[in-house]
């Protein structure tokens, strides 16, 4: 009730701003012949003119009273409870203005939080130069880990447990999101060729990266301890490494990407190096126990393939076991790229053998294919994207074998803080 009754506040409170932007975007179009398409664009352009309007008119209220719950919670031990194995997966959204979570961020998270259950953050920048998409969030800054507070706090409130997803994404990316328009970084200088972006229309410009020298190396690994540490004074309880999808960390450890001839090249001990010391740092700064890391050896995301993936995912599953991490979290090999599920004589289950600790996987699963996964003992935990953010509470549904919304691809990676992601009904709103 309170979430529906937040969006029914949320919606009367924009409604003036609204207008007025719509007023503006039919001003843009007046030279146009009015098509969806054309629609979308202007809406997209204005919003990216004046967001903090937008976002204060829309949601006029302070964030400790957005319905969270603001506390001095002091940081405690968390584990993974097995009792609750439908997991969020990490969903870039593509709705924080200036890098900085917005308000709306709160209900959103707080919507799919359940008692026991985990929840992974949408991918968070580490540092300014971790950035390849529009308002994707960081936490970098005191602003962004003020931020993040409240809708920590909110899942908390509910019983949930909180990781954020710590993410570069090297050279995925392109000088526009740089600072002072420089060529984002990588292992290599190989130009990414220019692909079809999240939302399956638009396609993203690369620019040629500049490859990191060996003694730039442990700055980067430096961010992502920082983040760690900025991530649990928000208040998460861990932090999950991105180490998959062709970003940075990916990208070393691919020998597709990898061309490199020090220390972090070549061999598959050297392409794994980098990442290992982000984990080690990590886990350094905030405990074994708060650290998980998402890898996924068999995609081809962003022409990051490797050719004996299946070596890369056991090298890494083993090397992990030194730093006693809470979790590993892989992509099945049926996803070898974004969005589609193929058929695939490879497994995760060696690496799930291999691996000492709490083992998630994720990749075309449904509820048959999840209650199989965990019954066989081919995985603790599932994890869910596009079915958890169509139905908030996935974990209900599953339970009662409950039908379930259809996710609405044209809402996705778009700017409106209204429409997509928190309008999906609950159960009871359909019954």
């Amino acid at each position: 009730m309170r979430d529906r009754e937040a969006i029914s506040s949320y919606e009367m409170n924009g409604k003036l701003m609204r207008e007025k932007l719509w007023a503006k975007v039919e001003d843009l179009m007046h030279d146009t012949d009015g098509s969806q398409e054309q629609r979308n664009i202007a809406r997209t352009e204005y919003s990216r003119w004046e967001p903090n309007e937008f976002i204060q008119a829309s949601f006029p209220m302070p964030l400790n009273e957005l319905g969270c719950r603001i506390s001095s919670r002091k940081n405690s031990k968390r584990v993974l409870k097995r009792k609750q194995r439908v997991v969020l997966a990490p969903l870039t959204r593509q709705r924080s203005w200036n890098n900085v979570p917005q308000p709306p961020a709160i209900l959103y998270y707080s919507q799919r939080t359940s008692k026991g259950g985990l929840l992974i953050a949408e991918a968070t920048g580490v540092s300014d130069t971790a950035q390849g998409y529009p308002h994707t969030p960081g936490i970098w800054t005191k602003e962004q880990v003020e931020a993040w507070k409240p809708i920590v706090d909110d899942v908390h409130a509910k019983g949930g447990i909180f990781f954020c997803q710590i993410w570069h994404v090297g050279r995925v990316s392109n000088t526009g999101f740089q600072p002072n328009g420089q060529a984002p970084i990588s292992c290599t200088d190989k130009p990414l060729t220019p692909q079809i972006g999240a939302n399956g229309i638009d396609v993203d410009q690369f620019s040629p990266p500049r490859r990191l020298t060996t003694d730039e190396i442990p700055q980067v690994v430096k961010d992502f301890r920082l983040a760690a540490r900025n991530a649990i004074e928000a208040g998460f309880d861990g932090v999950e490494i991105h180490g998959a999808h062709g970003y940075l960390l990916d990208q070393f450890m691919k020998d597709q990407v990898n061309d490199r001839t020090d220390k972090y090249g070549g061999s598959l001990e050297n392409r794994c190096r980098f990442p290992l010391e982000v984990v080690e740092a990590v886990v350094d700064e905030i405990g074994a126990d708060k650290v998980g890391i998402r890898l996924s050896p068999f995609a081809t995301y962003a022409e990051a393939g490797d050719s004996n993936p299946r070596a890369l995912g056991l090298y890494m599953a083993e090397s992990l076991n030194k730093y006693g991490l809470l979790y590993c979290h892989m992509v099945e090999p049926r996803m070898k790229t974004l969005g589609e599920k193929s058929e695939c004589a490879h497994s995760l289950l060696p690496m799930r053998k291999a691996f000492n600790g709490t083992f998630l996987v994720a990749g075309g699963y449904d509820r048959e294919d999840g209650n199989n996964a965990v019954a066989e003992n081919r995985a603790d935990l599932v994890v869910y994207g596009r079915w958890f953010l169509a139905n908030p509470d996935l974990p209900k549904r599953f339970a009662l074998n409950a039908p379930l919304n259809k996710y609405n691809r044209e809402t996705f990676y778009t700017p409106d803080p209204i429409v997509g992601y928190t309008d999906y009904p609950f159960l009871e709103d359909t019954e």
